[in-house]
Parts: C-alpha cells; sequence; structure tokens
C-alpha cells in the first residue's frame, strides 16, 4: 500500500524537525563543552612559580569567546581572587579591583609592556595595533607572563597601595575582559603554586624574586619591603658599593613611563610605573596641560618612580596624556593613554560578549524546546492519520454503501 501524499509530507517535516533538534542540542552541548580554559607551564614543564626568582611562564589559553571586530579582547594578569570557587571576585558579577581581586600592574601596550600583564586584543579590533597578542577565531591564545615572585604590589580603585603574599593567599593567573567591558564568557581563574623551581638564577640574568616588582611610595618614596629571601647587597640598594662622596650614578637612557589602563576611567585613579630616572632625585608628574599633577615622588636606588594620579570626575573621556619630569636631570618621560567614562555601556558587540556566562544562552534552550515540542505534534499527527486510513481500508464496505443484513425484506 503507497502511503498518501500528505502522510509523505509529514513524515519529511518530521524528519527535518528531528535534525533541526539535534543541531541546535549539539551546538548547545559544544558551546558548553567549549567553556574557556587556561594552562600554565614553565621552561622546567611544571606548573609552579618559583619561591625566590622570577619566572616566566607560557600560558595557553582555549575556548574563549571571540567576538569579530568587537572593542577590547582579554586581559591576562597574575594576582590574587577572593572566592575562587565561587567565583564572587569576576567583574560581571560585581567584583572589584583592590577589594575582590588584586594584580601586578603595567601597560597594556606591548611595546611599554613589562610581562606582567598581558591585552589579547579581539580578531579585527581597533585596539589589536596595542595588544601583546590577538585571539584565534577558534578562541585560542598563547603568550608569556611574568610572575616576580610570591609577593607582589597592587593598587585598589580608591589609589590605596597594598601587597600580596602569595605564600599566605592563593594567587594564580586571571583573565577578564578587556578595557572595561565585562564578558563573563572570558573570566577565569587558574591557580599557580610556589616551589623551588630553579636551583639559581636562570640563563637571562633574572634578580631574585621580587626585583623590579615593587612600587615605590607616591609621597615617601619608600621601596617595597623586603622578602626576607637573600637580596644580594648590589640588587638591594646599587649604591652601596660606591665609595663614600661618589658621584650618583646617571640614569642610563631615556626615562620610560607605563600606565595602567585598566585604572584610567574618569573618576578613578590611574597607576603608573616609570624607569630611568637618576636615583634619588625628584620627580613631578601632570596631566595633559596641569588638569591634575602628583608630587614630588623620589626615584629609588633603580631610578624608579611609582605613583597613583587621581583622575578628576570632570575629566573628558577620550585620550589624555601624562608627563613626568626629573627635577635634576631634567629628564621627561610621557604616555598617552585612553581615559572611560564613568559609566562606560557596552556596545553590541561587547554586550554579545557577554550573553553566555556558562555557554548556554536562555534563547538557545527555548528553540531546543520549541523543536522538540514541533516534533512531537508532527509524530501524533502521523500517528493519527495512519490510524485513520487503517480504519477505512479495512471495513466492509461495497460499491454502493454498507451490505443489507441477511434476511432483511426487500
Amino acid at each position: 500500500m503507497n502511503p498518501h501524499p500528505l502522510t509523505r509530507r509529514l513524515v519529511v517535516l518530521a524528519l527535518l524537525a528531528t535534525s533541526l533538534v539535534a543541531a541546535l542540542t549539539s551546538a548547545t552541548t559544544t558551546s558548553a563543552a567549549a567553556a574557556a580554559r587556561v594552562t600554565v607551564t614553565n621552561d622546567r614543564g611544571t606548573a609552579a612559580a618559583d619561591t625566590k626568582y622570577r619566572t616566566e611562564l607560557t600560558i595557553s589559553g582555549s575556548g574563549f569567546q571571540v567576538v569579530e571586530g568587537g572593542f577590547g579582547g582579554v586581559y591576562l594578569m597574575f594576582g590574587w581572587v577572593k572566592d575562587p570557587r565561587g567565583g564572587s571576585w569576576k567583574p560581571s558579577k560585581g567584583g572589584v579591583t583592590g577589594s575582590d581581586y588584586r594584580y601586578i600592574p603595567d601597560s597594556e601596550n606591548a611595546a611599554d609592556n613589562q610581562g606582567y600583564l598581558k591585552f589579547i586584543a579581539f580578531p579585527g579590533s581597533s585596539t589589536s595595533g596595542e595588544a601583546n597578542a590577538v585571539l584565534g577565531k577558534n578562541g585560542s591564545f598563547k603568550v608569556t607572563l611574568t610572575v616576580p615572585g610570591p609577593t607582589f604590589q597592587s593598587v585598589d580603585r580608591n589609589g590605596k597601595v597594598a601587597t600580596v603574599d602569595c605564600t599566605k593567599v592563593t594567587c594564580g593567573v586571571i583573565t577578564v575582559g578587556a578595557h572595561g567591558v565585562k564578558n563573563p564568557a572570558n573570566e577565569t581563574f587558574t591557580p599557580v603554586r610556589f616551589a623551588s623551581v630553579y636551583d639559581a638564577a636562570p640563563a637571562d640574568g633574572q634578580d631574585q624574586a621580587g626585583a623590579g616588582a615593587g612600587a615605590t611610595a607616591p609621597e615617601t618614596g619608600a621601596t617595597t619591603p623586603s622578602t626576607g629571601q637573600g637580596v644580594p647587597d648590589a640588587a638591594a640598594a646599587p649604591d652601596a658599593a660606591a665609595a663614600p662622596g661618589a658621584a650618583v650614578p646617571a640614569a642610563s637612557g631615556p626615562p620610560k613611563l607605563t600606565t595602567d589602563r585598566l585604572t584610567a576611567k574618569v573618576g578613578n585613579t590611574l597607576a603608573f610605573t616609570a624607569t630611568g630616572f637618576r636615583p634619588g632625585e625628584q620627580v613631578l608628574g601632570v596631566l595633559d596641560d596641569g588638569v591634575a599633577g602628583i608630587g614630588p615622588m623620589i626615584a629609588g636606588p633603580s631610578g624608579e618612580v611609582a605613583g597613583i594620579l587621581p583622575l578628576p570626575a570632570e575629566l573628558t573621556p577620550g585620550t589624555h596624556e601624562l608627563r613626568l619630569t626629573g627635577a635634576a636631570t631634567g629628564g621627561q618621560a610621557t604616555e598617552r593613554f585612553a581615559v572611560r567614562p564613568a559609566d562606560a555601556a557596552a556596545t553590541p558587540k561587547d554586550a554579545a560578549a557577554s550573553s553566555d556566562d556558562e555557554g548556554t544562552s536562555p534563547a538557545r534552550v527555548f528553540l531546543v524546546v520549541a523543536g522538540c515540542l514541533f516534533v512531537l505534534a508532527l509524530l501524533g499527527l502521523v500517528l493519527r492519520l495512519l490510524l485513520l486510513r487503517r480504519r477505512h481500508s479495512s471495513g466492509p464496505a461495497g460499491p454502493s454503501g454498507p451490505s443489507a443484513p441477511a434476511g432483511a425484506a426487500a
């Protein structure tokens, strides 16, 4: 018996709907499985950072959400987070720098970066020229990150400097959305343990851990407290070996300034570091043409300066310039950086990047459920039609209707 044409059409539609549901379910499962992941490896093949020397870690990422041509991308940092399992530290869940997570400040600009923070831009982003790397279209990346040691200094939103000791709290690699865009799909924390990785300083001549990681206090010029791990005299105080009355060594090369663009927001504070000034000289900082200023700051024993500059609430969002000047040498260091609005709103593309917190959106779930209901309705209709046709074909029907009962009157 050949099936009715309507039956064939319904069966075809049912098969198509079933395929659609399978595809949607597969897409949902794939998205959920492709959560952002980070792996950490040092040059010895382990995932540890050294307790005494600086450690270069190779960071590989996969499954990160990609927004083609979107603004920003991913910040990759080393630091500490509060509640790493619950995730309350995440910016998308209200986490705040200095309270819920801390990190080692550095410049996002690849040209000025010291290795403590990396900016990974979205492919085709307008900010990719400043990035250390570009996120692959499959959500992968590979960069190196410098860990100065088990202690570091960080700055909160109020400009307060605090020391983090990773031997007392759990530290690791942090990823968040870049340029102030909150992207829950790209927020991760990967713990890193500290152990004895090297028996001696690595071949590149890195100093004892913590060297260069500390910041000079803005007002007093006091350096970061020592970690107590036996810093050589020459490293702890380069001028100590000089004969009494010897001239202070001049800075080598022009001063260099880097700003922490994560904190560059109207009404917020801007963290910055600089090198190349004469040790012990006073350094003044000016924003634009005097909109704000800081100093005098005292350059440290290696000519380093660090400070926190409050950005005025009436400052216009956009590109601004910070200029540092050494009082003794007249040396200058400048950097232009972008200041975000106080209430920066995400663009449509950025909003799309923040839509999937756990890899499954409500819209996708709705489509799957609707597809399943559609399939069930079609299958029910097909079964009903087949039953009706079977009853009709098996009934005792003659050419002119039902036959008369035997013995009935003519």
